[in-house]
């Protein structure tokens, strides 16, 4: 039996930007916070290397800006970017004081680390297992609080707007969800919505993220009329552990920036061939320079090798990344990693403000979801969690300064499935999933050319008639809906990918190797690509 609920304000993700956002509104605003699978489900859990953030005296907000600046290669919005790290102390004090046991040097010093791309130390973390531990905070912190509601197991369908129900006045109201305990499909409104799904590095064949980073919130604001910008810019981490029984785990880039040296199986470096900072350059140059070796001589992984330092320092340092290894058989303390590049992160995403204001109103994207103008061409190491903190906690104020308690709360229709059936053929799903997933690994991967994109979206524009035709015919299931909302991602990633007519940042063409004088961002207008008849 589907169901109606009302909140004052509806949360789509239980992530590090989600939970920050439902933990900084007042008491008085009632909340729920909505996961697809477990609450700690999300990408927040498996980050390993920590937040970035100007925490020792011999660092500056100046310095934290201009490297974040040069990793961007040019795109970051710079006020964007001062905003963020300008926060960033504050942000960190506030997991400090709710419990995040952040690793220390000593009594009243907390241990910082190093990554590509910062000229200092300024990584605040939890051993190599932060995500863990502000992950788990945050769901302690938010089971404590009476206004904040945690459900799981609902999986967003589509927004629901005025304009589409044609209801008069304007603006996003709530979200259709498929409860997948019951398998109906219930209606949640609310007056403010944040999307804050995480990204949609899940539309590529190897990824470092959970099976969940589907691109949810992008695609429905996609398709509610919001624009995204920057989508061709896919982070690939350079190290993901190479081993069958060793499914999406991710080598932090602290392995690298404590020592760490990147090996051709033969046993020789080659990071100082591609850029002066060798193994310290940022995460597009690193993970290029391995592409680039392993096509170059056919292997199928390289290596990355910290046995050099004593045991003890690995063990304390990389505790997770050891005992995995361990259990796979890769002792780090004697021997080297098997790494290939994975897909990652998702530098674009929806168009919002420093409050993670969308173009519709009362909608907000907040994380890996949304661009804010943080991470330009490519991020930062550890600039990502630094994003949701901050950003999130910018919204919060928002919506608790202007949310409108006064008015009868929004209603929507129920779902209607009433013309649909069952399906007897599931094997659809999973095929044009697999597909989807090979093509933009093979024709949108690491390196880019023209021939293979206009390839890519052949096979998209296809796709999306099927799943289109699947969606409109038969009742809606987990795999079919996320299926849906990544071959919209890939349609955007693909269209962005064609639009940049040169090399930059996370985007590279054979066809255009150079960067162009000027940068521009890659906006894409729902409305104005409907009136072209292109969607």
């Amino acid at each position: 039996m589907s169901q109606s609920f009302s909140f004052d304000v509806l949360i789509i993700g239980s992530g590090a930007a989600g939970l920050t956002l439902g933990l900084s509104l007042p008491d008085h605003i009632n909340a729920a916070i909505i996961s697809k699978d477990s609450l700690d489900a999300g990408s927040t859990r498996w980050a390993q290397g920590g937040v970035a953030a100007v925490l020792d005296e011999d660092d500056s907000v100046e310095a934290h800006v201009q490297d974040t600046l040069i990793a961007g290669a040019g795109l970051c919005h710079e006020p964007s970017v001062r905003f963020t790290v300008e926060n960033s102390t504050a942000a960190i004090q506030w997991l400090i004081d709710i419990g995040v046991p952040f690793t220390q040097d000593s009594p009243d010093h907390f241990h910082l680390t190093r990554e590509g791309g910062h000229s200092a130390r300024r990584i605040i973390h939890a051993a190599d297992a932060t995500g863990h531990a502000i992950s788990d905070t945050l769901l302690a912190r938010a089971k404590e609080k009476p206004n904040l509601k945690l459900l799981q197991n609902y999986i967003a369908i589509d927004l629901i707007t005025r304009e589409k129900l044609g209801s008069g006045g304007h603006g996003c109201i709530g979200a259709y969800f498929l409860n997948n305990d019951t398998g109906d499909v219930d209606v949640i409104t609310a007056r403010s919505v944040v999307l804050a799904t995480g990204g949609a590095s899940k539309v590529y064949l190897y990824t470092s993220n959970p099976d969940g980073a589907s691109g949810d919130g992008i695609a429905m604001a996609w398709r509610a009329g919001c624009r995204v910008a920057n989508m061709e810019f896919n982070q690939f981490h350079p190290t993901c552990l190479y081993h069958p029984q060793a499914k999406s785990f991710l080598i932090t880039e602290a392995v690298r920036g404590e020592g760490g040296k990147l090996l051709l199986p033969n046993g020789q470096r080659f990071m100082q061939r591609f850029d002066k900072r060798a193994e310290l350059a940022p995460r597009d140059i690193v993970a290029r320079a391995i592409d680039h070796e392993m096509k170059r001589i056919g292997a199928d992984c390289l290596f990355l090798d910290i046995s050099h330092k004593p045991a003890d320092f690995i063990k304390e340092h990389f505790p997770t990344i050891y005992e995995r290894c361990l259990e796979l058989g890769i002792d780090i303390t004697r021997q080297p990693i098997p790494v290939v590049p994975a897909a990652h992160y998702t530098c674009g995403g929806v168009v919002t403000n420093i409050h993670g204001r969308t173009d519709i109103e009362h909608l907000y994207a907040i994380g890996e979801t949304a661009s804010t103008g943080l991470h330009g061409a490519n991020r930062l190491a550890s600039n990502s969690l630094l994003e949701c903190l901050v950003f999130a906690r910018s919204a919060a104020a928002h919506i608790a300064a202007n949310i409108d308690r006064e008015t009868p709360a929004p209603q929507a229709p129920a779902w209607d499935a009433s013309q649909v059936t069952d399906s007897d053929e599931d094997v659809v799903i999973a095929h044009n999933w697999d597909e989807l997933r090979r093509f933009m690994w093979d024709y949108v991967g690491i390196v880019r050319t023209t021939k293979r994109l206009v390839r890519a979206q052949h096979r998209v524009q296809m796709l999306r008639q099927e799943i289109q035709e699947f969606y409109s015919n038969y009742r809606v299931s987990n795999d079919l809906l996320e299926l849906r909302n990544l071959v919209d991602v890939a349609d955007v990633i693909i269209r962005s990918a064609l639009l940049r007519k040169e090399s930059r940042g996370l985007h590279f063409s054979r066809d255009y190797p150079h960067p162009l004088p000027r940068a521009f961002d890659t906006v894409l207008t729902p409305k104005y690509l409907k009136e072209l008849g292109e969607l």
